[in-house]
């Protein structure tokens, strides 16, 4: 295996300790584990010895940990669960179950291994006076006596046939191998999970979902097959949530670049005109555009230019982002209402042609490479949509691409965006939203500047995603219009 992975610059690289965030509580466990438990020291312990296990639950599932005999902190879990990305709430309470302090047991005799549940010594002391108090008033010994120990043997084993009900609906990992692995995973899924909390930026909240799917199918590798059967793949998500994890890290330094700007901003002129922005995306500091209309509304490495496209200029590598009517991806799912595909894309055989084909070959004029295009920038070129007779009915091509996205026909990125935000993206790129604020009693506009906040968000959240491999266009894809030429 030659592949190898590139560590990220900015994201952390430590990996996940006991309890992080409270150091008491794995204080407080170690003292009970020493009071009540049994610490491990290899020395002294036998084959049959159970250590005592401190379960730490997280938002994507559990970490279980045993305590070192020296008082230090343990490097390795001993074991790693991972719920669903679309874990239900039974789910959700069967790892609260399984990640439970252990039961407290009692010995029968000094010299045997034989031991019950405390909780079950307990419920046999009650349900003797519960027989007693029975038979006081009349009731039939045989119908008593049979019924008492049915209790106590409740529960001495039903919690150990809970335990395997709730195994199966989770995942989890064991063995140091697979454990180094999925740890890794663990610790940068937190650190954006944790980014994402603090956030209501789109980008953010997404990279958190992609994080948890990435984890999940780690672990979902990991049940059949260890790490030296099916190392590409596992590399292959290690990666991504790497490269997720350095584009969280960049994305949480340019808002505080930002925010600082805006404060330094706002201590000079005092509040902005246009007041508090939706939830969803952060108001741009930069200030609004007054270049001509040639002049990109953003700035960076990726520019998503809202210009008159120069006719002599082609460049295949660009992407189309487009609003749909709303879907749901599975029950309680977020709405997905907008979509980005490749440009080429357009070409596939079950989009409409030859509209597909000669929207691509507007899309592609006088483009800068990794540009994404919203359909309104085309409507605004095409003399505000006066010209789209032209060139093909848009709307049967958009709908067909979301069939063809539906199907698995080609590679998307598939948005929810928050309700002003669609608003801004489907609308020109010099008109504004006005939207009505609650707070001030006054209706807010949002205009270019507020678009291009978005459209930038989009953009850091689909670099992320096309870092190592580019979205799929398809297969049996038609020539474009400038190569039949």
């Amino acid at each position: 295996m030659t592949d190898k992975l590139h560590t990220s610059k900015t994201a952390p690289r430590q990996a996940l300790r006991p309890f992080a965030h409270d150091p008491h509580r794995w204080e407080e466990e170690r003292s009970r584990a020493l009071l009540a438990g049994h610490i491990c020291r290899d020395t002294a312990c036998t084959s049959a010895c159970e250590p005592v296990l401190v379960h730490e639950r997280t938002g994507w599932g559990w970490l279980t940990w045993t305590v070192p005999s020296d008082g230090t902190l343990p490097d390795l879990p001993r074991q790693i669960g991972v719920l669903s990305p679309a874990a239900t709430l039974t789910q959700r309470l069967a790892v609260r179950w399984l990640t439970r302090r252990p039961a407290y047991r009692i010995t029968l005799t000094a010299t045997s291994t034989a031991s019950v549940r405390f909780s079950a010594g307990l419920v046999s002391a009650i349900s003797i006076f519960a027989a007693l108090a029975a038979l006081k008033r009349g009731i039939p010994a045989s119908l008593v006596l049979p019924v008492m120990p049915l209790a106590p043997l409740l529960a001495e084993h039903l919690p150990d046939r809970l335990d395997d009900w709730a195994r199966g609906q989770v995942l989890s990992v064991e063995g140091d191998t697979a454990c180094r692995h999925v740890q890794r995973l663990a610790a940068l899924h937190t650190y954006i999970v944790q980014a994402a909390a603090g956030s209501d930026r789109y980008e953010l909240r997404r990279s958190a979902e992609i994080g948890q799917h990435l984890l999940w199918d780690a672990a979902v590798l990991l049940q059949d097959q260890d790490t030296h059967s099916a190392p590409k793949r596992l590399i292959d998500r290690e990666r991504l949530m790497i490269q997720l994890a350095d584009q969280v890290a960049q994305t949480l330094q340019r808002a505080r670049a930002e925010a600082a700007s805006s404060e330094a901003a706002h201590r000079r002129d005092g509040p902005s005109p246009l007041g508090p922005v939706q939830p969803g995306f952060e108001s741009s500091s930069r200030p609004a555009p007054t270049a001509t209309p040639d002049t990109s509304l953003l700035e960076g490495p990726c520019p998503m230019s809202q210009t008159q496209p120069d006719e002599a200029v082609r460049t295949a590598n660009v992407y189309l982002l487009f609003a749909h009517e709303p879907y749901y991806l599975g029950d309680g799912a977020k709405e997905i209402n907008t979509t980005v595909v490749a440009a080429a894309s357009l070409l596939h055989p079950q989009v409409q042609q030859p509209d597909g084909a000669r929207i691509h070959d507007r899309l592609t004029k006088g483009r800068r490479p990794g540009e994404i295009i919203p359909l309104s920038t085309l409507t605004h070129e095409l003399g505000g949509g006066a010209d789209w007779p032209t060139v093909g009915d848009w709307e049967k091509v958009t709908s067909d691409l979301v069939q063809l996205v539906h199907a698995g026909e080609c590679d998307a990125l598939s948005l929810g965006l928050p309700e002003l935000a669609r608003a801004l993206v489907i609308t020109g790129p010099h008109n504004q939203v006005r939207a009505y604020d609650a707070a001030v009693n006054e209706f807010i506009a949002y205009g270019p500047t507020e678009r291009a906040a978005v459209l930038a968000e989009v953009d850091a959240f689909l670099g992320c995603l096309v870092a190592e491999q580019d979205l799929w266009p398809g297969n049996d894809l038609v020539p474009p219009l400038f190569e039949q030429a």
